[in-house]
């Protein structure tokens, strides 16, 4: 009889019972264990009864739903405030004019009214929604005669849509990407509940799509999509995710670098991988293919239908009249042309200039406080400093990454990217720092993830970018939910100004050192002492906007560190500073073992 042949099946790596992971910490009179912040507490029932994940998640999702709809029950962007309105209104209106207008119009109609300024996907995702609404009220969005409606009924649609966009796409995204950081950093069951809760109720997103009102989460459930699929080892799922998310926010660039790096490492290191290779780029191409088509189908369509394009449209688009070679409008191919190259004009809108209002980035900061000014440069010098500056920010990441593709290097290398884009880039707005947040927060369900220096430089990074949109928030009439969202996550991860237990634990326990908890306690006394001259001292009459200008600079200041610290936990984990004998930590763990 022949033996057996060994069987391929590899068993599943077993989730350790009992916390390491700093969230629970042992009290020394009574030696039991207690936990080490709120949070814990709250879900502490759950690990004493070894209640089922089947509860624990509904759970999660009903209370992370709870405090999205009392949120939106308040003012939204451009609410009662003509002419323009606000970031409402261009939702709203994306759905108007998707439903009513043949799809070559989408892109150039009516631009002084919320021009379409987003990929495809965007736009298919407004033409459901604005379907579904249409059916419900058709009033809602009556093409031209809806402009600027602040119907409470059309409200609680838009809001619901937020919500159900959210837990169609985001919610399951969160669930999948910790469950696989928890089995690639053997993080028990209970623990990534607690980490997934943190990341649910992340304020500044709430703040943002249930608040200001976007539709943030679709692109950042795609995001961790993406991410879930690296961390499973599918990297063409991956690549179908990430043209997702690019295809419905351009912002989403702030990651590719860093995929794209990580990825073509796969293939390169340790050895050769032509079929990886070969499959992640048809896979890119095809996605991108899937992405457009609907757009090239409805031009074909309206070119059969010979649709005439609106009469404002400037033909032909600033992109197309870039080519080295002139374009015969009737060739065939002109009309396909003419809408590709007005997706991308409006899509990467370079004529605004530098940044739009007052964002806490390296370049408004050195504008707004005076420095030096910028307004006096040409725009094209301002781009292409900003492009290297970008670049300059971003290559070290990206090469590390590439160098060493592992899959625990992925919140930090995605972190340090999008912080490098953010801090130095081209047309940057305050709502862009969610990108950098979204996969800083993720480290809070990878191994250390909840012990005080993680936890400390995770809140820190979440509560700064909540401070520094409160002059947006404050427009928005928000001022309220801003307190108590910012002021509620603070206080269930045990971080200023609730409480200060994360700074209490020395470096040697997993701690902060003395000069992050000096950067940070100043930067917290900082916003404290903002909040405070911002209520109760009018600025002078020469600087009306000088309150905005200090959030500005703190933040700016802050963000930079925040790039700082990941960029070098980075290199940390990737072993590079201990392989130089740089840090010393590690170098002592290895003597020790």
């Amino acid at each position: 009889m022949a033996p057996p042949t060994p069987s391929s099946h590899r068993p599943r790596k077993r989730r350790k019972p009992d916390s390491s992971n700093g969230t629970v910490t042992l009290n020394k009179a009574t030696k039991q264990e207690q936990p080490t912040f709120p949070l814990v507490a709250f879900l502490w029932p759950a690990r004493t009864a070894n209640v089922s994940q089947w509860i624990i998640i509904p759970i999660i999702l009903m209370v992370a739903f709870l405090f999205r709809w009392c949120t939106s029950l308040w003012p939204y962007s451009g609410y009662q405030k003509p002419p323009m309105h606000g970031d409402f209104e261009a939702q709203r209106h994306w759905m108007e004019l998707t439903i009513h207008l043949p799809m070559t119009h989408w892109y150039f109609h009516n631009l002084e009214w919320w021009g379409l300024d987003y990929p495809p996907l965007t736009a298919y995702h407004s033409w459901i929604l604005g379907q579904i609404g249409h059916f419900v009220n058709p009033s809602w969005f009556a093409l031209y005669l809806s402009q600027g409606m602040d119907d409470m009924d059309l409200k609680v649609f838009m809001r619901a849509s937020a919500i159900v966009s959210e837990y169609l796409v985001y919610i399951p995204a969160a669930v999948l990407c910790v469950r696989q950081l928890a089995k690639l950093h053997n993080i028990n069951a209970w623990e990534s509940s607690i980490a997934l809760t943190a990341i649910l109720m992340q304020p500044a997103t709430i703040l943002i799509d249930h608040g200001h009102f976007q539709y943030n989460t679709v692109m950042l459930g795609f995001m961790l999509a993406t991410t879930a699929s690296m961390l499973a080892g599918r990297p063409l799922w991956s690549c179908v995710f990430f043209v997702a998310t690019l295809g419905f926010k351009q912002m989403a660039l702030f990651y590719a670098p860093a995929i794209a790096a990580y990825l073509a490492g796969s293939c390169l290191f340790p050895r050769l991988d032509t079929p990886r290779l070969f499959g992640i780029a048809i896979m890119t191409l095809a996605s991108f293919a899937v992405l457009f088509l609907p757009l090239l189908l409805g031009t074909a369509f309206d070119t059969y239908r010979s649709v005439p394009l609106p009469t404002d449209a400037v033909l032909p688009p600033p992109p197309m009249s870039a080519l080295p070679w002139q374009v015969a409008e009737k060739a065939w191919y002109y009309p396909y042309l003419v809408q590709l190259t007005q997706a991308v004009h409006r899509i990467f809108p370079f004529a605004r200039g530098l940044f739009e209002d007052k964002v806490a980035n390296i370049w408004c900061a050195v504008h707004s406080s005076g420095i030096h000014k910028l307004h006096g440069y040409d725009s094209t010098l301002l781009s292409r400093a900003a492009l290297a500056l970008t670049l300059a920010s971003i290559s070290p990441p990206c090469l590390l990454i590439f160098l060493k593709p592992r899959k625990e290097l992925l919140p930090y290398a995605f972190a340090t990217t999008a912080w490098g884009f953010f801090l130095c880039s081209y047309q940057v707005h305050e709502k862009n720092v969610l990108l950098p947040l979204l996969p800083m927060t993720l480290l809070l369900a990878t191994e250390g993830g909840m012990k005080p220096a993680t936890r400390a430089w995770v809140g820190y990074a979440n509560i700064l970018a909540c401070w520094t949109m409160f002059p947006l928030l404050v427009r928005d009439e928000l001022r309220i939910p801003y307190f108590v969202l910012t002021g509620l996550w603070a206080y269930l991860m045990g971080l200023p100004p609730c409480s200060i237990s994360a700074y209490t634990a020395s470096y040697e326990d997993g701690g902060l050192s003395i000069v992050s908890k000096l950067i940070q306690l100043s930067t917290y006394a900082g916003m404290v002492a903002w909040h405070v001259a911002e209520a109760f001292v009018t600025p002078p009459a020469e600087k009306p906007d000088l309150w905005v200008v200090a959030n500005v600079c703190l933040g700016a200041a802050g963000f930079g560190i925040c790039y700082l610290w990941c960029l070098w936990r980075l290199l940390q984990e990737s072993g590079i500073l201990s392989d130089l004998g740089l840090d010393k930590k590690s170098v002592n763990e290895k003597k020790a073992q």
